[in-house]
């Protein structure tokens, strides 16, 4: 079962995942960066502002795919 590593990266700032999940295929790996992904923009929108977060998915072979939202708006 390959490990995929979830590095996040928010505003420009790098946070390399360093532990990893075991996931039964790139289908699993996409939907945890899915879901990740939908609860930094859950407390993105309660903090107000602009944000860009991405999550860089790894396994030991290299780079598998990239996900991202962008949050850009006039300040309330």
């Amino acid at each position: 079962m390959p490990r995929y590593f979830f590095d996040i990266r928010n505003d420009g700032d790098l946070y390399p995942d360093e532990e990893g999940l075991d996931l039964t295929d790139l289908r699993a790996a996409k939907i945890e960066a899915a879901n990740t992904l939908a609860g930094i923009a859950r407390d993105a929108g309660h903090s107000g502002g602009n944000h860009d977060v991405a999550i860089e998915v790894r396994t030991d072979d290299g780079l598998q795919f990239h996900a991202a939202f962008i949050l850009h708006g006039p300040k309330q």
